[in-house]
């Protein structure tokens, strides 16, 4: 058992706050991994808001990379130093979505069993299973992937969710390739991580939407080839003019609101492909014509995490970051001290910053 340094939610939109939290010694499949860095993701204000669940006091963090510290019985894929990156969808191996060969989809994912607790006992509920703003965590070894230890951690990191969530909608999820035009609505971490992706498969025509200028500017970084102001034109119309009058091969929504996934759903060609990326909160509802779904065709696919396989996916992007082909570091905004995540979460209302991350 340990005493460390970690960032907790007590209650519904409570300004965080950086406690002692022991964790305990790993057991059977179990690791403790030293973070190095954590990025500040949508998610965890979900999280502080009651947007997920109301499962308080939240250990908050889960966008992280650092060092195996030590390990318990039976963990034989990583070991005592290894550099890795926490994934929130350690596979199990045998469920159904498994066993047909699909594990992206795994239904019955790792966590750690030993809860991580408070000095007085409490025990916390980690987000998405890892709670990782935190000097030292315990996860279950399957949420560690080992990767190239000479990568930058701050950038590499934020492959555990939303660079990862953005890049897989659109090249696992989508399977964008070469002479498609794909559109992505919302230009933050997610859906930058979306039009990087659609870079590195060699799309032909990538729009980003955003309402903010400055994301536009982003997503021209990454790799958009044009963008379009949604509060200074119909988004709709707008793609449909830049794809001869029908739409988009693929449009990634990475905002999770009725209404964009609505422009997203009506700027798709015929036989297109919409993927829901962005988390929507739990009182948001949908409605469509039916007569429209059937009638368009295509696909409507959400994705989860990017459907990535961490084992397959994390190796190879790192590599492609290495080699100049990925850039991660244009997703580091700034780097935080562990006593920085509130004044992050303020920025993310305004726009200020792709990704915060903290530095421990």
């Amino acid at each position: 058992m340990q005493e460390v340094r970690g960032v907790i939610a007590r209650g519904k939109g409570a300004p965080v706050e950086v406690t002692t939290i022991r964790v305990p010694d790993p057991g059977p499949g179990e690791a403790v991994v030293r973070v190095q860095t954590c990025g500040v993701c949508h998610t965890d204000l979900h999280y502080r808001e009651g947007g997920i669940n109301d499962d308080f006091p939240f250990l908050l963090g889960h966008e992280a990379a650092g060092i195996v510290e030590t390990v318990g019985a039976g963990v034989t894929d990583v070991a005592p130093g290894d550099f890795v990156i926490l994934n929130w969808r350690a596979v199990c191996g045998t469920c159904r979505a498994c066993l047909r060969g699909r594990p992206w989809y795994c239904f019955n994912t790792h966590n750690a069993t030993q809860p991580m607790t408070l000095t007085d006992g409490t025990p916390l509920a980690p987000a998405l299973g890892i709670g990782a703003f935190i000097e030292k965590t315990l996860v279950h070894a399957g949420q560690c992937t080992k990767v190239d230890p000479s990568a930058r951690p701050a950038a590499v990191g934020l492959l555990g969710c939303g660079v990862m969530a953005g890049l897989g909608a659109a090249i696992n999820t989508g399977q964008v390739g070469r002479g498609d035009s794909v559109a992505v609505i919302g230009c933050g971490g997610v859906g930058d991580g979306a039009v990087a992706g659609a870079r590195l498969a060699g799309v032909a025509k990538i729009i980003a939407v955003d309402a903010d200028p400055r994301k536009l500017e982003w997503a021209r970084g990454f790799g958009a080839t044009h963008t379009v102001n949604a509060k200074e034109t119909d988004p709709v119309a707008a793609i449909q003019e830049l794809t001869g009058g029908f739409g988009a091969d693929v449009v990634i929504e990475a905002v999770g609101r009725p209404e964009t996934y609505k422009q997203a759903f009506y700027a798709r060609d015929l036989a297109g492909t919409v993927v829901l990326v962005g988390v929507p909160t739990p009182e948001m509802t949908l409605e469509l014509p039916l007569l429209d779904v059937f009638g368009r065709g295509g696909a409507l696919k959400s994705s989860w995490y990017g459907d990535c396989l961490p084992s397959r996916d994390f190796p190879l992007l790192v590599d492609l970051y290495q080699q100049g082909r990925l850039d991660l570091d244009a997703f580091v905004t700034e780097e935080v001290p562990l006593d920085g995540v509130e004044a992050a979460f303020a920025k993310m209302h305004t726009g200020d910053v792709l990704r915060s991350v903290v530095v421990l």
